[in-house]
């Protein structure tokens, strides 16, 4: 059994197009109904804020202060019933300073680094921006699979981005032709700790999604999805991490004058690619036809909220954006059946109620129009 995981309440101000707003919630799932533009998925932003990250947009944070605002900074607040117990969450920008940085307090007090914030949950999200993540680029594979790690092990993010610090640093001195061999191997011993650290959390968290969505063998409403990781360390995780960091550190310092004339570090684990398949059909993700990458996509994030809920004992607090609109009647039934069996509490949008009627008094139902909520 997973514990529930819930906001009770979540407050707004010059946050996207919303001066101000304050929702009351309980533990059910939410559904917010209203017109495209309204702002509907302005809140499953805010709460998205709730996690480390620039949220579900990946947005620069001053362009999310509403335009208009006598401030320059925007505020999310929420009361949760978390994986700590209750707490008060706080966060935002003050606008100071010509690069803002998001300021995080816990009931009331500051912390240093919003990565705290997975002590107290975890948030996932499906979005139609993510419609096309088979078939777009490896860089926004690779950004959806971080996040699935980061949801399992919070240390994760700090790796990533620490690696890319680091990589970026040995490009420039390379790009320079400073080939200082002292700088250099301290810059890419760094990396191959760091990289290889992060390849084996990515093929870890990987395996055991591929276990759980093997032993889910009665559930048919979404299919089933093959999950390869490939581009990076393939067919190598079996040795010891200390030898693949001693590879990698080896293949980094002889490889200096290539990656100099090519103007980018050619290999690590910013080169890896994640490859789906439906199984089924043992058809390639990107070949499958556009209801069923969706369905497959469905199915892999809402495998994923199950790893979380069995790996923390706290089931994640879902954001389904426009979940509802490509799926019939009875897909629509399934899939809320099976976000309710995760235990948690999810935030689901849509411009017509009546394709939530499934849900019936297991969600609160809220219209959204255009910077106020009913």
């Amino acid at each position: 059994m997973t514990a529930k995981v819930f906001l009770s309440r979540l407050k707004l101000t010059d946050f996207r197009n919303y001066a101000e707003v304050s929702l009351r919630l309980d533990e059910r799932h939410v559904v917010l109904t209203g017109d495209n533009g309204s702002g509907k998925t302005n809140l499953l932003e805010a709460i998205s804020f709730l996690s480390p990250g620039r949220g579900l947009r990946r947005a620069v944070l001053s362009d999310v202060t509403r335009v208009g605002a006598e401030e320059t900074g925007f505020s999310i607040f929420a009361d949760l019933s978390g994986m700590d117990g209750e707490v008060a969450i706080g966060t935002g920008i003050d606008g100071d300073g010509d690069t803002p940085s998001r300021r995080l307090r816990l009931n009331g007090t500051s912390v240093k680094s919003v990565d705290e914030l997975t002590d107290h949950l975890r948030v996932l999200w499906l979005t139609p921006s993510m419609d096309g993540l088979f078939t777009g680029s490896s860089s926004d594979r690779r950004r959806f699979l971080d996040r699935l790690v980061l949801s399992l092990d919070p240390s994760h993010g700090r790796r990533a981005s620490d690696f890319e610090k680091a990589m970026r640093q040995r490009n420039r001195l390379l790009s320079d032709g400073r080939l200082d061999p002292v700088w250099l191997d301290g810059i890419e011993k760094q990396m191959a700790e760091l990289g290889i650290a992060m390849a084996v959390a990515r093929h870890e968290m990987l395996g055991l999604l591929r276990a759980l969505i093997e032993s889910r063998s009665g559930d048919t409403s979404f299919p089933k999805a093959t999950l390869t990781l490939s581009g990076f360390l393939d067919d190598q995780y079996h040795r010891p991490a200390v030898d693949l960091e001693d590879e990698y550190f080896a293949t980094l310092r002889e490889s200096r004058y290539r990656d100099a004339g090519a103007g980018r570090t050619l290999e690590g684990p910013h080169r890896a690619d994640l490859f789906v398949r439906h199984a089924e059909k043992d058809m390639d993700a990107a070949r499958c036809s556009t209801g069923e990458q969706k369905a497959l996509l469905v199915g892999l994030v809402l495998a994923h909220a199950q790893l979380t809920a069995n790996m923390t004992g706290y089931a994640p607090i879902l954001l389904l954006d426009e979940i509802a609109a490509h799926l019939d009647e009875g897909r629509r039934a399934a899939l809320f059946d099976l976000i309710h069996a995760l235990g948690g509490q999810s935030f689901m949008t849509g411009t017509d109620a009546s394709m939530f009627a499934a849900l019936q008094d297991r969600a609160q139902f809220f219209t959204v129009s255009h910077g106020s909520v009913s």
